[in-house]
């Protein structure tokens, strides 16, 4: 942002709760910038003695990865954070953050507001700054509120989902300029009244990859980088995979499937079922460095879309990581999706439906002939610079710029 003549001044939690916290991130945190910290209380010390969790023990994310069947003290969580935590469990945090930003400005003028949601809790502290001051403010979505995939597992209650939409409703007629990560999401954004509305998508930082020296597995090995949830359970992908071993020799030898992060229990059911339990490798969390250089090493990245009514129009942050690792990309979701679309302008993969059972079988085994000849080993040489964080980051100043008198 400075340069291109915007000064950061950031606003954050003090002693948030994380489910991971990865240090090696704060060498890209810039000398000299005001970093502002508000005290926050969340409901996650209440929900693990509930759950009967260690106090120390990391919540994963609620709705998707589990380790086993849901209790009932879980599923009463659930409801009680989706019914008096809105628009999410930090919403204890928006009336002092509201006090602690309208006070400081006074004293700090600044020339705009630049907010990031999820969680929406920031796009509720920006409304209500946006309201006090009249500082000009751009609110940014990485995931939509009310349209959001796991918005339908909130369990609300009437009163609750009414009061969602009408927060949002003030937050789209507040903002004086909104951004989203995809096409899809900007014309879904625009069709409950979001207005002057432009795609930002995540990108990737070329600096993260400057010093990762790839050494490619030399196993038939598909990676998976971050949360796998039972919606994003590949299961026709491991019958495929099985199917392919009774039929391929020495298939199932060179069969790698690593999982990097968190795997629902139903995820690690499917590919025992089939077969492929010995050609699974679950890595557990890992910082951010080691997660890139595996990504490196692997002849192939697999992106798993959710299986929800908004897949369309999701970009995970990891497309773009996998881009800028150059190697080859198999996405599962929709082949009429936004990330089928990037895959293909920037010739950097396959993409298939999630049952298409034919057209899986078909990309495996391609991949397959590739891996043997040795061509998985060489880099992909698309164009992926429009993705670039200093590019994007151009494009979010050149908003800024028009929105400041």
């Amino acid at each position: 942002m400075r340069d291109f003549g915007w000064e950061p001044v950031v606003y954050t939690a003090e002693d948030a709760h994380y489910p991971s916290l990865d240090p090696s991130n704060e060498k890209d945190i810039p000398e000299g910038i005001t970093i502002l910290k508000g005290k926050i209380w969340e409901p996650y010390h209440l929900y693990k003695f509930i759950t009967g969790q260690k106090k120390d023990a990391n919540v994963n994310n609620v709705f998707y990865v589990k380790d086993q069947k849901l209790n009932f003290f879980h599923q009463l969580s659930v409801w009680v954070r989706s019914n008096f935590f809105i628009p999410d469990a930090r919403a204890l945090w928006i009336k002092p953050s509201v006090k602690l930003l309208v006070a400081y400005l006074k004293e700090h003028p600044v020339d705009a507001i630049f907010s990031d949601g999820p969680p929406h809790s920031n796009t509720r502290i920006a409304t209500l700054v946006k309201r006090a001051t009249g500082i000009p403010w751009l609110a940014d979505f990485q995931d939509p509120w009310t349209q959001v995939d796991y918005y339908q597992l909130l369990n609300l209650t009437k009163w609750g989902n009414q009061k969602h939409h009408r927060l949002e409703q003030e937050a789209f007629q507040t903002a004086d300029k909104t951004t989203i990560v995809s096409p899809t999401w900007k014309k879904d954004l625009e069709a409950i009244g979001a207005k002057n509305v432009s795609v930002i998508p995540w990108g990737y930082d070329p600096e993260d990859f400057d010093d990762l020296k790839a050494e490619v597995s030399t196993q038939f090995q598909f990676t998976h980088l971050g949360i796998m949830g039972y919606d994003r359970n590949p299961s026709v992908f491991f019958e495929t995979c099985s199917e392919i071993a009774a039929e391929e020799k020495d298939f199932a030898k060179a069969l790698q499937i690593q999982l990097v992060g968190q795997v629902d229990y139903s995820v690690q059911e499917s590919y025992t079922q089939h077969g492929l339990k010995d050609n699974a490798v679950l890595t557990g969390q890992v910082n951010r460095d080691q997660a890139l250089q595996l990504a490196a090493n692997s002849p192939i990245l697999l992106l798993l879309l959710n299986q929800q009514d908004n897949a369309k129009g999701r970009i995970p942050g990891k497309l773009f990581e996998y881009l800028a690792t150059r190697r080859t990309i198999l996405v599962l979701g929709p082949t009429d999706s936004d990330v089928a679309a990037i895959v293909r302008s920037t010739q950097s993969g396959y993409c298939c439906a999630y049952d298409d059972q034919e057209g899986i079988k078909k990309v495996l085994l391609t991949l397959y002939e590739q891996y043997k000849s040795g061509a998985l080993q060489e880099p992909r040489s698309g164009d992926i610079e429009r993705y670039s964080i200093r590019h994007l980051t151009g494009k979010i100043a050149g908003f800024l710029d028009t929105i400041t008198p």
